[in-house]
Protein backbone atom coordinates (compact mmCIF):
# COMPACT_ATOMS: atom_id res chain seq x y z
CA UNK A 1 0.00 0.00 0.00
CA UNK A 2 1.46 3.57 -0.58
CA UNK A 3 -0.70 5.14 1.77
CA UNK A 4 -1.39 3.65 5.39
CA UNK A 5 -4.32 4.49 6.99
CA UNK A 6 -5.62 2.86 10.23
CA UNK A 7 -7.05 4.20 13.69
CA UNK A 8 -4.46 3.60 16.75
CA UNK A 9 -5.50 4.32 20.01
CA UNK A 10 -6.64 8.11 19.78
CA UNK A 11 -5.06 8.78 16.64
CA UNK A 12 -6.09 8.38 12.98
CA UNK A 13 -2.71 7.65 11.07
CA UNK A 14 -1.89 8.28 7.63
CA UNK A 15 1.70 6.73 6.60
CA UNK A 16 2.74 7.55 3.00
CA UNK A 17 4.74 4.40 2.13
CA UNK A 18 6.15 4.74 -1.52
CA UNK A 19 9.47 4.54 -0.94
CA UNK A 20 11.39 3.71 -4.66
CA UNK A 21 9.70 7.46 -5.88
CA UNK A 22 10.06 9.13 -2.55
CA UNK A 23 6.67 9.24 -1.23
CA UNK A 24 5.83 10.89 -5.00
CA UNK A 25 1.86 11.60 -4.82
CA UNK A 26 -0.56 9.61 -7.12
CA UNK A 27 -4.04 10.29 -7.95
CA UNK A 28 -5.25 6.84 -6.01
CA UNK A 29 -2.83 8.21 -2.98
CA UNK A 30 -4.33 11.66 -2.78
CA UNK A 31 -8.04 9.65 -2.88
CA UNK A 32 -6.65 7.33 -0.10
CA UNK A 33 -5.78 10.35 1.46
CA UNK A 34 -9.07 12.48 1.13
CA UNK A 35 -11.04 9.38 2.28
CA UNK A 36 -9.77 8.89 5.32
CA UNK A 37 -10.36 11.94 6.42
CA UNK A 38 -13.47 12.17 5.22
CA UNK A 39 -14.08 8.92 7.43
CA UNK A 40 -12.50 10.31 10.41
CA UNK A 41 -13.78 13.69 10.65
CA UNK A 42 -17.08 12.49 13.07
CA UNK A 43 -15.36 9.73 14.50
CA UNK A 44 -15.58 10.44 18.05
CA UNK A 45 -12.67 7.69 18.72
CA UNK A 46 -10.78 9.93 16.26
CA UNK A 47 -9.56 12.97 18.85
CA UNK A 48 -6.34 13.73 16.43
CA UNK A 49 -4.46 13.04 12.68
CA UNK A 50 -0.96 11.68 12.09
CA UNK A 51 0.30 11.77 9.27
CA UNK A 52 4.17 10.68 8.85
CA UNK A 53 6.16 8.84 6.47
CA UNK A 54 7.70 5.38 6.58
CA UNK A 55 10.79 6.64 4.31
CA UNK A 56 13.81 8.33 6.43
CA UNK A 57 14.80 9.99 3.42
CA UNK A 58 11.38 12.06 2.93
CA UNK A 59 8.30 13.00 3.77
CA UNK A 60 7.12 13.49 -0.07
CA UNK A 61 9.37 14.65 -2.53
CA UNK A 62 6.60 15.83 -4.70
CA UNK A 63 3.54 14.65 -6.91
CA UNK A 64 3.80 11.94 -9.68
CA UNK A 65 4.33 14.12 -12.35
CA UNK A 66 6.23 11.77 -14.36
CA UNK A 67 2.94 10.08 -15.31
CA UNK A 68 1.52 13.39 -16.06
CA UNK A 69 3.94 14.06 -18.28
CA UNK A 70 3.70 10.91 -20.45
CA UNK A 71 -0.24 11.42 -20.84
CA UNK A 72 0.28 14.82 -22.42
CA UNK A 73 2.74 13.34 -24.24
CA UNK A 74 0.19 11.80 -25.53
CA UNK A 75 -2.00 14.40 -25.91
CA UNK A 76 -4.95 13.29 -23.27
CA UNK A 77 -5.03 16.43 -20.72
CA UNK A 78 -7.52 15.33 -18.30
CA UNK A 79 -6.03 12.64 -16.30
CA UNK A 80 -3.49 15.22 -15.19
CA UNK A 81 -6.41 17.88 -14.43
CA UNK A 82 -8.56 15.29 -12.50
CA UNK A 83 -5.70 14.40 -10.43
CA UNK A 84 -4.99 18.17 -9.58
CA UNK A 85 -8.78 19.03 -8.89
CA UNK A 86 -8.50 16.20 -6.29
CA UNK A 87 -5.36 16.70 -5.09
CA UNK A 88 -6.28 20.39 -4.28
CA UNK A 89 -9.47 19.47 -3.10
CA UNK A 90 -7.89 17.09 -0.36
CA UNK A 91 -5.38 20.18 0.14
CA UNK A 92 -8.34 22.53 1.35
CA UNK A 93 -9.77 19.22 3.73
CA UNK A 94 -6.51 19.68 5.60
CA UNK A 95 -6.32 23.06 6.08
CA UNK A 96 -10.08 23.20 6.82
CA UNK A 97 -10.23 19.78 9.19
CA UNK A 98 -11.80 20.11 12.56
CA UNK A 99 -9.72 18.22 14.46
CA UNK A 100 -5.93 18.69 14.52
CA UNK A 101 -3.75 16.99 12.09
CA UNK A 102 -0.03 16.91 13.18
CA UNK A 103 2.80 16.39 10.39
CA UNK A 104 5.94 14.91 10.56
CA UNK A 105 7.82 16.54 8.02
CA UNK A 106 11.17 14.72 7.85
CA UNK A 107 14.26 14.96 4.65
CA UNK A 108 12.46 16.21 1.33
CA UNK A 109 8.85 17.54 1.83
CA UNK A 110 8.53 19.33 -2.07
CA UNK A 111 5.76 20.79 -4.25
CA UNK A 112 2.95 18.13 -2.74
CA UNK A 113 4.43 17.07 -0.03
CA UNK A 114 3.75 20.45 1.08
CA UNK A 115 0.35 20.54 0.27
CA UNK A 116 -0.17 17.27 2.52
CA UNK A 117 1.82 18.48 5.34
CA UNK A 118 2.37 21.95 5.48
CA UNK A 119 -1.33 22.49 5.79
CA UNK A 120 -1.83 20.52 8.74
CA UNK A 121 -2.41 22.81 12.07
CA UNK A 122 1.13 21.39 13.79
CA UNK A 123 3.66 21.02 11.84
CA UNK A 124 6.64 19.25 13.00
CA UNK A 125 10.34 19.74 11.44
CA UNK A 126 13.74 18.17 12.58
CA UNK A 127 17.53 18.22 11.40
CA UNK A 128 16.50 16.52 8.23
CA UNK A 129 13.80 18.75 6.69
CA UNK A 130 14.20 19.97 3.55
CA UNK A 131 11.51 22.10 2.43
CA UNK A 132 10.75 23.69 -0.56
CA UNK A 133 8.70 24.65 -3.70
CA UNK A 134 10.47 24.09 -6.95
CA UNK A 135 7.78 24.27 -9.60
CA UNK A 136 8.87 27.30 -11.73
CA UNK A 137 11.79 25.28 -12.78
CA UNK A 138 9.62 22.72 -14.26
CA UNK A 139 7.60 24.97 -16.09
CA UNK A 140 4.68 25.14 -13.42
CA UNK A 141 3.59 27.70 -10.61
CA UNK A 142 3.93 26.71 -6.70
CA UNK A 143 0.55 24.86 -6.32
CA UNK A 144 -1.16 22.65 -3.92
CA UNK A 145 -1.74 26.29 -1.79
CA UNK A 146 1.44 27.21 -2.14
CA UNK A 147 0.94 30.62 -2.99
CA UNK A 148 -1.16 31.32 0.13
CA UNK A 149 1.93 29.47 2.43
CA UNK A 150 4.51 31.59 0.35
CA UNK A 151 2.33 35.12 0.39
CA UNK A 152 2.47 34.50 4.33
CA UNK A 153 5.88 34.49 4.36
CA UNK A 154 7.86 37.70 6.05
CA UNK A 155 8.79 40.26 4.00
CA UNK A 156 9.45 39.31 0.23
CA UNK A 157 10.52 35.76 1.51
CA UNK A 158 7.60 34.20 -0.87
CA UNK A 159 9.07 35.59 -3.53
CA UNK A 160 12.63 34.32 -2.90
CA UNK A 161 11.71 30.59 -2.55
CA UNK A 162 9.17 30.84 -5.80
CA UNK A 163 11.35 32.39 -8.14
CA UNK A 164 14.92 30.41 -6.72
CA UNK A 165 13.21 26.98 -5.49
CA UNK A 166 15.96 27.55 -2.38
CA UNK A 167 15.37 24.17 0.11
CA UNK A 168 14.78 25.53 3.57
CA UNK A 169 15.65 23.94 6.74
CA UNK A 170 13.81 22.91 9.60
CA UNK A 171 14.87 26.23 11.15
CA UNK A 172 13.72 28.08 7.73
CA UNK A 173 10.65 26.49 7.68
CA UNK A 174 9.78 27.78 10.91
CA UNK A 175 10.83 31.39 10.11
CA UNK A 176 8.81 31.12 6.49
CA UNK A 177 5.40 30.01 8.12
CA UNK A 178 5.32 26.36 6.73
CA UNK A 179 6.51 24.83 9.96
CA UNK A 180 5.41 25.38 13.66
CA UNK A 181 7.85 22.91 15.58
CA UNK A 182 11.62 21.77 15.70
CA UNK A 183 11.69 18.31 17.25
CA UNK A 184 14.68 16.02 17.25
CA UNK A 185 13.75 13.55 15.12
CA UNK A 186 15.18 10.57 17.52
CA UNK A 187 11.74 11.38 19.67
CA UNK A 188 9.18 11.06 16.88
CA UNK A 189 8.51 8.01 17.86
CA UNK A 190 8.08 8.86 21.29
CA UNK A 191 5.66 11.11 20.03
CA UNK A 192 3.96 9.60 18.33
CA UNK A 193 3.66 7.33 20.73
CA UNK A 194 2.28 10.16 23.09
CA UNK A 195 -0.40 11.27 20.94
CA UNK A 196 -1.94 8.27 19.73
CA UNK A 197 -2.50 7.09 23.47
CA UNK A 198 -3.72 10.47 24.85
CA UNK A 199 -4.91 12.20 21.59
CA UNK A 200 -3.77 15.24 23.64
CA UNK A 201 -1.83 17.95 21.11
CA UNK A 202 -0.31 19.07 23.80
CA UNK A 203 2.00 16.94 24.30
CA UNK A 204 4.37 18.81 21.71
CA UNK A 205 4.76 21.53 23.38
CA UNK A 206 6.70 19.30 25.92
CA UNK A 207 8.98 17.92 23.26
CA UNK A 208 9.57 21.06 21.17
CA UNK A 209 12.80 22.58 21.18
CA UNK A 210 14.19 26.27 19.38
CA UNK A 211 15.06 25.79 16.48
CA UNK A 212 18.75 26.48 15.19
CA UNK A 213 19.14 29.56 13.87
CA UNK A 214 17.84 30.55 10.31
CA UNK A 215 19.42 32.08 7.60
CA UNK A 216 16.99 33.03 5.71
CA UNK A 217 15.81 34.79 8.42
CA UNK A 218 19.18 36.79 9.00
CA UNK A 219 18.97 37.13 4.76
CA UNK A 220 15.64 38.94 5.38
CA UNK A 221 16.94 42.31 4.67
CA UNK A 222 18.33 41.63 1.56
CA UNK A 223 15.87 39.29 0.50
CA UNK A 224 13.06 42.44 0.86
CA UNK A 225 15.53 44.92 -1.42
CA UNK A 226 16.30 42.17 -4.09
CA UNK A 227 12.59 40.88 -4.33
CA UNK A 228 10.52 43.69 -3.40
CA UNK A 229 9.52 44.52 -7.37
CA UNK A 230 5.98 43.33 -8.20
CA UNK A 231 6.88 42.43 -11.54
CA UNK A 232 9.99 39.64 -13.47
CA UNK A 233 11.57 42.48 -14.87
CA UNK A 234 11.89 44.56 -11.66
CA UNK A 235 13.34 41.70 -9.74
CA UNK A 236 15.65 40.19 -12.52
CA UNK A 237 16.96 44.25 -13.02
CA UNK A 238 17.67 44.10 -8.98
CA UNK A 239 19.20 40.73 -9.15
CA UNK A 240 21.64 41.79 -12.14
CA UNK A 241 22.66 44.65 -9.95
CA UNK A 242 23.42 42.81 -6.79
CA UNK A 243 26.88 42.41 -5.69
CA UNK A 244 27.13 40.14 -3.03
CA UNK A 245 27.23 36.53 -3.17
CA UNK A 246 23.60 36.08 -2.24
CA UNK A 247 22.08 38.18 -4.45
CA UNK A 248 24.70 36.40 -7.75
CA UNK A 249 23.48 32.86 -6.04
CA UNK A 250 19.89 33.75 -5.97
CA UNK A 251 20.19 35.27 -9.68
CA UNK A 252 21.99 31.60 -10.83
CA UNK A 253 19.10 29.76 -9.03
CA UNK A 254 16.31 32.05 -11.07
CA UNK A 255 17.99 31.84 -14.66
CA UNK A 256 17.19 28.69 -15.29
CA UNK A 257 13.47 28.65 -14.34
CA UNK A 258 10.53 28.96 -16.69
CA UNK A 259 9.58 32.87 -17.15
CA UNK A 260 6.18 32.27 -17.74
CA UNK A 261 5.76 30.04 -14.77
CA UNK A 262 7.51 33.27 -12.37
CA UNK A 263 5.59 35.98 -14.06
CA UNK A 264 2.60 34.22 -12.77
CA UNK A 265 3.33 33.55 -9.87
CA UNK A 266 3.87 36.65 -9.08
CA UNK A 267 0.57 37.31 -9.51
CA UNK A 268 -0.67 34.57 -7.63
CA UNK A 269 1.25 35.95 -4.61
CA UNK A 270 0.03 39.05 -4.63
CA UNK A 271 -3.05 37.75 -5.59
CA UNK A 272 -3.13 35.64 -2.26
CA UNK A 273 -1.97 38.22 -0.23
CA UNK A 274 -5.34 40.06 -0.79
CA UNK A 275 -7.70 37.46 -0.72
CA UNK A 276 -5.88 35.09 2.17
CA UNK A 277 -8.06 32.16 1.81
CA UNK A 278 -6.80 28.58 0.72
CA UNK A 279 -9.86 28.18 -1.89
CA UNK A 280 -9.00 30.81 -3.44
CA UNK A 281 -5.54 30.02 -3.80
CA UNK A 282 -6.02 27.00 -4.91
CA UNK A 283 -8.96 27.95 -7.52
CA UNK A 284 -6.03 30.49 -8.85
CA UNK A 285 -3.23 28.09 -9.13
CA UNK A 286 -5.41 25.67 -11.18
CA UNK A 287 -5.59 28.12 -13.96
CA UNK A 288 -2.55 27.92 -14.53
CA UNK A 289 -1.78 23.81 -14.14
CA UNK A 290 -5.18 23.64 -16.50
CA UNK A 291 -3.96 25.30 -19.03
CA UNK A 292 -0.03 23.95 -18.83
CA UNK A 293 0.03 21.28 -21.40
CA UNK A 294 -0.79 23.12 -24.18
CA UNK A 295 -0.34 26.73 -23.36
CA UNK A 296 2.68 26.52 -20.55
CA UNK A 297 6.12 24.49 -19.97
CA UNK A 298 5.66 21.95 -17.94
CA UNK A 299 5.83 19.29 -20.67
CA UNK A 300 9.52 20.23 -21.57
CA UNK A 301 10.29 21.30 -17.87
CA UNK A 302 9.70 17.62 -16.77
CA UNK A 303 11.53 16.40 -20.24
CA UNK A 304 14.86 18.42 -19.19
CA UNK A 305 14.43 17.65 -15.10
CA UNK A 306 13.43 15.04 -14.85
CA UNK A 307 13.21 12.44 -17.82
CA UNK A 308 16.09 13.32 -20.18
CA UNK A 309 17.87 15.64 -17.25
CA UNK A 310 19.82 17.60 -19.67
CA UNK A 311 18.70 20.34 -17.69
CA UNK A 312 18.58 22.33 -21.15
CA UNK A 313 14.68 23.25 -20.89
CA UNK A 314 13.39 25.50 -23.98
CA UNK A 315 10.78 27.64 -22.25
CA UNK A 316 8.77 29.49 -24.59
CA UNK A 317 10.32 32.52 -22.76
CA UNK A 318 13.97 33.90 -21.72
CA UNK A 319 15.08 36.13 -19.66
CA UNK A 320 15.64 38.71 -22.79
CA UNK A 321 12.00 37.96 -23.76
CA UNK A 322 9.81 38.07 -20.79
CA UNK A 323 6.28 36.63 -21.35
CA UNK A 324 3.84 40.19 -21.75
CA UNK A 325 1.52 40.97 -19.13
CA UNK A 326 -1.65 39.40 -21.53
CA UNK A 327 0.04 36.20 -21.56
CA UNK A 328 0.34 35.92 -17.90
CA UNK A 329 -3.38 37.30 -17.59
CA UNK A 330 -4.49 34.72 -20.42
CA UNK A 331 -2.80 31.70 -18.13
CA UNK A 332 -4.63 32.61 -15.15
CA UNK A 333 -7.91 33.51 -16.33
CA UNK A 334 -11.47 32.31 -15.49
CA UNK A 335 -12.05 28.66 -16.98
CA UNK A 336 -15.62 28.98 -16.96
CA UNK A 337 -17.19 25.62 -16.31
CA UNK A 338 -14.06 24.11 -15.91
CA UNK A 339 -13.40 26.22 -13.14
CA UNK A 340 -12.23 24.19 -9.72
CA UNK A 341 -15.14 23.79 -7.47
CA UNK A 342 -15.27 22.63 -4.21
CA UNK A 343 -17.66 19.41 -4.46
CA UNK A 344 -16.39 16.35 -6.19
CA UNK A 345 -17.33 15.34 -9.48
CA UNK A 346 -15.84 11.92 -9.95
Amino acid sequence: MNVVTRIEGRAGRITLNRPAALNALTHAMTLHIAAALTAWRDDPAVMVVLIDSANARAFCAGGDIASIYAQFLAGDYEPGRRFWRDEYRMNAQIARYPKPIVSFLNGFVMGGGVGIGCHASHRIVGDTSRVAMPECSIGLVPDVGGTLLLARAPGRLGEFLTLTAARMTGADAIHAGFADFFIAEADWDDLKAALTLSGDIGVINGASVPPPPSTLAAAGGEIDQLFSSGDLAGVLAALAAGVSDFAKDAAKRGAGNAPLAMAASLRLLAEARKTGDIESALTREYRYVYRTGTQGDFAEGIRARIIDKDNRPQWRHSLTNLPTEAEVAAMLAPLGPEDLTWESDR
